[in-house]
């Protein structure tokens, strides 16, 4: 495991060294059969995409029960190359894509990067995932696909979702970046729509430092993507797309490879860290909503979601820092894609036209639960919590 109190993070654009925090954000886990793997690869000399990545391909795959699995260099890209497939199916440039307002900037990015557009639905506030009562108000004649998108690990209301996409004859692409290991009425996360992408990034669960997964059950739509994230090539040297530089390396599928080895592991310490908090967040509900889990769902968590409630005699900003200034790192709750990110002014939209997404943007955080932290952190998170709301004139 790398050991956070020797690492350093960029933190507001200045080095600063890991140790403040008590509960960092996030980890990394880099297994002994990983370095093995590394070492390996390294006497080979065959460091490109090679007999660890096609592995690491299949063992990803397996584990959400697909047929295919295609590694690329993010999970950016892996959005981006699934939208991308669906020029093979009948779609056409400028054609849209409906994601949730409140998501990392990545998944609108990943749309417009394929060719598409990507037209912004609100979510709700008590699950954080796009609202399925306002997708089809979405819908033209030139919409394509549903790109949900399950944050912090909470699976979106897929039933819904998929019910829609198949009376409108859509495509249903899961954006499961923060939710490997998640699961819906007994089914895996990123094996009910036509394609699923997940991001490897250091912070996440499977991670491969930098990369990204693209699976199906669709032996086409593999092709297509295989094809995409090599610059659409076709054959030895055709090329039959307008494609990506996507591809993952020998590297980064040997960490993965070590991270699908403890994965089991993994999950579980992070579902323990999260319902710990979940439980003991009862008491402080009257201030907050946080990540729940239904009894219908399991949770692939990414980290553990706080939003304050209307009405407060505190800000979100007072919170924050207040968790920071006790050693609890933290991040924003992404925001409103289309609102509150300046890239997206081109769009015309206004601050108010995402109620939800918004509110939860300006009044949410998020807090690590990881693989690398355990009770002790948690039952600290919960007491500098405690002793926030006291400052403030709160009994609990």
């Amino acid at each position: 495991m790398v050991d956070f109190n020797k690492a350093t993070a960029v933190r507001d654009g200045q080095e600063a060294s890991k140790s403040q925090y008590k509960v960092p954000f996030g980890t990394v886990s880099i297994t002994p059969y990983a370095q093995k793997l590394i070492n390996e690869a390294i006497e080979r000399r065959w460091l490109t995409r090679g007999r660890y990545v096609k592995e690491f391909e299949e063992k990803f795959a397996s584990l959400f029960g697909v047929k295919h699995g295609v590694a690329v260099s993010s999970g950016t890209d892996a959005d981006a190359i699934a939208c991308a497939v669906l020029y093979d199916f009948g779609a056409r440039r400028a054609d849209e894509i409906i994601v949730p307002a409140l998501t990392f900037v990545a998944t609108g990015n990943a749309v417009l990067q394929a060719g598409f557009v990507p037209v912004f639905v609100d979510v709700e506030r008590e699950t954080l995932n796009i609202d399925p009562k306002k997708i089809e108000g979405a819908i033209t004649p030139r919409t394509r696909a549903i790109m949900p998108v399950h944050l912090m690990g909470r699976p979106a209301a897929m039933d819904e979702i998929m019910g829609i996409a198949k009376k409108h004859k859509l495509y249903v692409i899961e954006d499961a970046a923060e939710a490997h290991g998640a699961e819906y009425k007994g089914r895996k996360i990123g094996a009910i729509g036509a394609m699923a992408c997940f991001s490897l990034y250091a912070a996440h669960i499977i991670t491969t430092i930098e990369g990204g997964m693209l699976i199906t059950n669709d032996e086409r739509m593999a092709d297509a993507a295989r094809s995409l994230r090599n610059h659409g090539i076709d054959g030895k040297f055709q090329f039959k797309r307008i494609g990506f530089s996507a591809k993952m390396n020998e590297i980064e599928a040997a960490v993965g490879l070590g991270n699908i080895e403890i994965f089991p592991d993994i999950l579980e310490k992070r579902r323990a860290n999260v319902r710990h908090l979940m439980a003991a967040f009862k008491k402080f509900e009257q201030y907050f909503w946080y990540l729940k889990e239904d009894k219908h769902e399991i949770l692939g968590p990414h980290a553990f979601s706080i939003i304050l409630k209307e009405g407060l005699n505190f800000t979100k900003n007072e919170f924050v820092t207040y968790l920071e200034k006790q050693g609890v790192d933290s991040r924003n709750l992404f925001y409103s894609i289309p609102t509150q990110t300046a890239s997206y002014q081109f769009m015309g939209h206004r601050l108010g036209d995402f109620p939800e997404a918004e509110y939860c943007s300006d009044h949410g955080t998020h807090i690590g639960c990881h693989q690398d932290v355990g009770t002790q952190q948690m039952d600290y998170i919960i007491h500098v919590v405690g002793e926030f709301l006291k400052s403030k004139g709160h009994r609990v």
